[in-house]
């Protein structure tokens, strides 16, 4: 029986192996070819598709009511979506948020991403936890006329994130100051106006809330783009250095990211890295890192801190993560997965220098990780007395 253009699909997200799965389009109309991962967050699709982290990446989302907040420019880690696209098991839900302006649909349509609703999100997240996350090319036409052969060859032809240096794509393109602090109800995002640190980040991908979180432990914050040198980091006088969270294979981003942070080092400042920052740190100090079958994507991961047993309930996003094995003599690590074991976070032994593969940024505990901005604070107030 010939479908009928009320049920004929208009989406289809098409996999290396030449899997097809079939849904409805909404969004931006194309093709977008990535490497597929998945989310289990209930909340927060609007930040996670803005995170920079994500580019290169299509995310299927656990959570079957996506588009029940609505969009709300306040919410962007970015100023657009960097993830190529999204996946999702209903139709996007409207809007039920007094802060919302916009449809889902509308803004990623405006901005040029693509995403399929009624997909079987399960059977696919038990795919890419079985079989590592795959190469794939999601394509929507509202006509519903796709060449499979074609988006196959397309999903075999994406180089994959290994050996992808993807920070240059989303870093900024010149410094800036930030002074904007967390949210807080109801005057929204307050300035800080009284620093007491000064602070370069070094911007592999930054999220937006993360600079905030430094304003808020009352840094005076200078964003440099990823590819500055330890001259230019220095330059400012800084008295920490930061090194953000970004998206690809952080081998790739260190062949120049790395000597720029060995050089910070010798200038025995106070460093705090997250995520990729995080993973170029322990590149930097004789560690090695691995690409995850399929990475941690949520925001209920446990991670536990050795010094004190403490358990947070913490955000990811990785794909790559550090072997704590390759660790060197005086770098120890300090957090753990509680879900797999894989390393969390380092510390130099004898320094002020540390990192987490966690956003704590993020919070959804909700405030269980904050302390690491406050003890990179007290790092940098120590150095100074």
């Amino acid at each position: 029986m010939a479908q009928t253009s009320s049920t004929r699909p208009t989406a289809c997200l098409v996999l290396a192996d030449g899997s097809v799965f079939y849904g409805m389009g909404f969004g931006a109309t194309g093709v977008a070819q990535a490497e597929l991962c998945f989310n289990t967050a209930m909340t927060g699709y609007q930040e996670i598709m803005t995170d920079p982290s994500y580019a290169g990446q299509i995310v299927t989302f656990t959570f079957p009511h996506i588009g029940n907040t609505g969009i709300t420019p306040e919410d962007d880690e970015t100023a657009d979506p960097v993830a190529a696209g999204m996946v999702v098991k209903w139709d996007p839900t409207e809007p039920s948020n007094w802060r919302a302006t916009e449809r889902l649909a509308d803004w990623l349509e405006q901005r040029g991403r693509i995403a399929i609703g009624g997909l079987d999100t399960r059977r696919l997240t038990r795919a890419i936890r079985q079989a590592g996350a795959p190469h794939v090319a999601l394509a929507h036409d509202p006509e519903g006329n796709f060449d499979i052969e074609a988006l196959v060859a397309q999903a075999r032809a994406f180089p994959g994130l290994e050996g992808m240096d993807l920070a240059k794509e989303v870093t900024c393109a010149q410094s800036y100051k930030w002074n904007e602090m967390r949210w807080a109800w109801p005057d929204g995002y307050p300035v800080q106006d009284a620093p007491k640190h000064k602070v370069v980040a070094v911007d592999f991908g930054a999220k937006r809330n993360i600079l905030r979180c430094l304003a808020s432990a009352g840094c005076d914050v200078t964003v440099l783009p990823a590819t500055a040198t330890a001259e230019e980091v220095l330059a400012h006088n800084p008295d920490g250095v930061f090194l953000s969270n970004g998206p690809g294979d952080p081998a790739a981003t260190g062949e120049y990211a790395v000597p720029m942070i060995k050089s910070v080092l010798e200038a025995e400042l106070p460093v705090f890295g997250i995520c990729l920052g995080h993973q170029m740190l322990a590149l930097a100090l004789g560690g090695k890192t691995i690409k995850m079958n399929h990475g941690h994507h949520g925001a209920n991961h446990p991670v536990k801190e050795h010094g004190t047993g403490k358990v947070e309930i913490t955000s990811m996003n990785h794909g790559f993560a550090v072997d704590a094995q390759s660790l060197p003599n005086g770098v120890s690590e300090t957090h753990v997965s509680l879900f797999d074991g894989s390393n969390c976070g380092i510390a130099m032994d004898d320094r002020p220098v540390f990192s987490v593969q966690h956003h704590p940024e993020a919070s959804p505990g909700p405030q269980d990780s904050f302390y690491l901005f406050e003890r990179f604070a007290e790092n940098m107030a120590a150095r100074k007395a």
